[in-house]
């Protein structure tokens, strides 16, 4: 069910005020592509981890939900946007890829969370970067980022020109596959973009493309599916 998951806890003890963050992303043994679907495995999820979920219809935009306790969470999306931030707790923040990047976020220690999706534009519109703003003005100061696994360099193949135009404006996404044509490295963009915002950044190994374990549009065109990159505060 998990690529990867991870417990990053600052204090064990609960008396501390539970500064303790849960970041996972899940694997094909999940669809959570758009539909009746994404609501049977939400549910599934929701079982095992006791929490309810906020998820955003996904655009390529740079728009940025804030999720807070007036926020009707049923198994829709809480909006149409790319990032999605939250101080709520046991409310987990999902982002659905099939190549894109999936980018989790938190500030345990201040209680916000956020997460972003990556997808071409979206790095050209930085995103990410948008994400951590709102994450601040909500109080947090010391953000961590995990980026999720995505198509990798060498494997997502673009018109010359299309490369050129993201890697003007984003230089480290400038790339070629591993059978030498041009490519986009987003996972490198959107590290940049984290770490010129000052963030500390984990890279979760794994291109879609080449991992069966994981969804990829690329590889499995119109019938791929989905998975998630999850975080939540328990």
């Amino acid at each position: 069910m998990f690529a990867f998951r991870e417990t990053h806890d600052l204090d064990p003890d609960p008396a501390a005020g539970g500064r303790r963050v849960e970041v996972a992303f899940t694997d094909s043994s999940l669809d959570l592509q758009e539909g009746e679907g994404v609501t049977a495995a939400l549910a599934v999820l929701g079982a095992e981890l006791d929490v309810a979920f906020a998820r955003v219809s996904q655009v390529h935009g740079d728009d940025v939900v804030v999720v807070d306790g007036a926020t009707e969470l049923g198994g829709g999306a809480v909006g149409v946007a790319d990032g999605v931030v939250t101080r709520e707790r046991r409310t987990a923040l999902v982002i659905r890829v099939a190549d894109c990047v999936p980018v989790l976020l938190a500030d345990p220690a201040a209680g916000v969370v956020g997460a972003a999706h990556a997808g071409r534009l979206g790095v050209e519109l930085d995103v990410v970067t948008r994400t951590v703003e709102r994450m601040r003005a909500l109080g947090a100061t010391d953000v961590r980022a995990w980026v999720g696994p995505h198509i990798c360099g060498g494997c997502y193949e673009v018109p010359a020109g299309m490369r050129d135009e993201v890697a003007a404006a984003v230089p480290q996404t400038y790339a070629e596959t591993t059978w030498g044509t041009p490519a986009l490295d987003l996972g490198a963009g959107v590290t940049a973009q984290l770490t010129a915002a000052g963030v500390d950044v984990t890279v979760v190994p794994g291109c879609t493309r080449e991992d069966h374990g994981l969804h990829s549009y690329r590889r499995d065109g119109a019938g791929a599916g989905r998975f998630a990159g999850l975080v939540w505060l328990p």
